[in-house]
C-alpha cells in the first residue's frame, strides 16, 4: 500500500496539563483507565498495517528528549516491525513541514526514489482499524497519481480548535478535490462551518508520492526543504542500536539542516497552496482529545489512587496520584500529580466544559517564567 509511512511523534504536551508535559507529551499516555495501550502505541499499529507488508517502513520523528520514550514504546514490537522500523531525533521543535521535509528526504536517499508515503500523527483516537486501513488504501491511489490528500472529518459540532477544509467537486465516492482551507474559526464561524455539508475538521495527516511532494516542496517552500535535501544519505555508521531498534543519530549534517531551516506548520508551507489537493471523507471515527473534557470521556470514571466525597459531587472527575477528598462540588475536573513519576509537580481544577482554556493557563505559566511545571 505504502512504502513508508510517517509518524510524526513530537508535541510539547500542554493541552493535558499537568499528566502531559514537554517531557512526557500526549501521545505517551494511556488511552483508557489502566490501560498498557497509549495514543502513540495505536499509532504504531495503524502504521503497521497500512505499509507495504514486504518491504513498507515505517519513520518515526521525534524530539532528542523525548526518544526515551519512543524506544521504550517500541521495545515491544516484534523483531520483524523492528527491522523495518527507523527512528530520526530531531535536533529542534521546528513544527511540521521541516518534519515532513526531514522525512521525505531520507526516504528518497534510503529508498526506491519513487515511493509514496502516509504522513500519521501520533496524538489521535482512530477507530475501526479496518475502516481506517480501508481509506488509506483510496489514499494511495490517489498519491500515485501526484495528489497530496488530505483527511476530513465530518463536524460533529461546532470547534474552534481545528481548521476547516472546504470540498469542490466530487472525484469519487468519498473523494473531493479542495476548494481552499480555512483557519481555526470563532464560534459563530464554526456554527456556520458545522451546519455545512461541504466544510469538514483538517485531520492533520496526508498522503503522497515523495517525488511529487519534493516538488512541491521546491516550489513552494524552498527554503524548509533545501537543508534536508543537500544532506548525503546516511551510511550504516549513522545508526545506533538500541533493544533492536535503528536510530538515525548520526547523520551528518541534520542538526545543521534544522538550524537552517524554517519553523512552519506543513499546512502554511504546502497544504494551503498546493492546487493538486484532494480530500478523503474519513468514514472512520476520529477523536483529537484536544481537552479534559475529551480526555475524561476516555478514562471513563478517573484515575486517582484514592478519591473520598462528601454532600452531592456529582459529575465530578479525577485523575490524581495522591489522595482527594471532595465535599459539594460538582461537575469538576481535578487533575493532580506530585512529581512521584520525575514530571512537574502542579494541580489542575477546572469545571467541566471549561477545561479548554488550558492553554491560557500554560500561556500564564510561561509569561511567568514557571516553564520547569511544564
Amino acid at each position: 500500500m505504502f512504502n513508508d509511512c510517517l509518524i510524526m511523534a513530537g508535541g510539547s504536551g500542554t493541552r493535558l496539563w499537568p499528566a502531559s508535559s514537554y517531557r512526557k507529551p500526549k501521545q505517551f499516555l494511556p488511552v483508557v483507565k489502566g490501560g498498557s495501550e497509549t495514543f502513540f502505541s495505536l499509532s504504531l499499529e495503524r502504521a503497521f498495517q497500512v505499509i507495504d507488508k514486504n518491504s513498507g517502513r515505517v519513520i518515526v520523528i521525534a524530539g532528542e528528549s523525548h526518544l526515551p520514550l519512543v524506544i521504550t514504546a517500541c521495545s515491544v514490537l516484534s523483531a520483524a516491525q523492528k527491522k523495518r522500523l527507523v527512528l530520526i531525533p530531531e535536533p529542534q521543535a521546528k513544527n511540521t513541514a521541516p518534519a515532513i521535509a526531514c522525512a521525505v528526504a531520507y526516504s528518497r536517499k534510503t529508498g526506491s526514489g519513487n515511493n509514496n508515503m502516509l504522513v500519521l500523527t501520533s496524538d489521535h483516537i482512530i477507530k475501526p482499524l479496518e475502516v481506517f486501513t480501508k481509506d488509506a488504501a483510496n489514499a494511495a491511489q490517489f498519491a500515485a497519481r501526484d495528489r497530496l490528500v488530505i483527511f476530513g472529518i465530518s463536524p460533529s459540532r461546532p470547534e474552534t480548535g481545528y481548521g476547516y477544509i472546504k470540498t469542490a467537486q466530487k472525484l469519487d465516492e468519498g473523494i473531493y478535490a479542495v476548494a481552499e482551507f480555512q483557519e481555526k474559526p470563532d464560534l459563530k464561524t464554526a456554527k456556520k462551518l458545522a451546519a455545512s455539508k461541504r466544510f469538514f475538521w483538517n485531520s492533520g495527516m496526508f498522503a503522497f508520492n515523495n517525488e511529487f511532494l519534493a516538488g512541491e516542496f521546491q516550489r513552494l517552500a524552498a527554503d524548509v526543504f533545501r537543508p534536508f535535501e543537500r544532506l548525503r544519505a546516511p551510511d550504516e555508521k549513522s545508526y545506533v542500536k538500541i533493544k533492536g531498534l535503528r536510530i538515525l543519530n548520526n547523520w551528518t549534517g541534520l542538526d545543521k539542516a534544522y538550524h537552517q531551516t524554517k519553523n512552519i506548520s506543513f499546512d502554511y508551507a504546502i497544504t494551503v497552496k498546493c492546487a493538486q489537493t484532494v480530500m478523503i471523507h474519513a468514514a472512520f471515527d476520529w477523536i483529537d482529545v484536544g481537552s479534559w473534557d475529551e480526555y475524561a470521556q476516555l478514562l471513563s470514571g478517573g484515575s486517582g489512587d484514592e478519591v473520598y466525597t462528601a454532600g452531592n459531587c456529582g459529575g465530578c472527575f479525577v485523575d490524581s496520584d495522591i489522595p482527594v477528598a471532595l465535599a459539594g462540588v460538582d461537575d469538576l475536573i481535578v487533575v493532580i500529580r506530585t512529581g512521584k513519576d520525575g514530571l512537574p509537580c502542579a494541580a489542575l481544577i477546572a469545571k467541566k466544559g471549561e477545561t479548554q482554556r488550558v492553554r491560557d493557563i500554560v500561556a500564564q505559566i510561561k509569561q511567568a517564567g514557571k516553564t520547569e511545571i511544564l
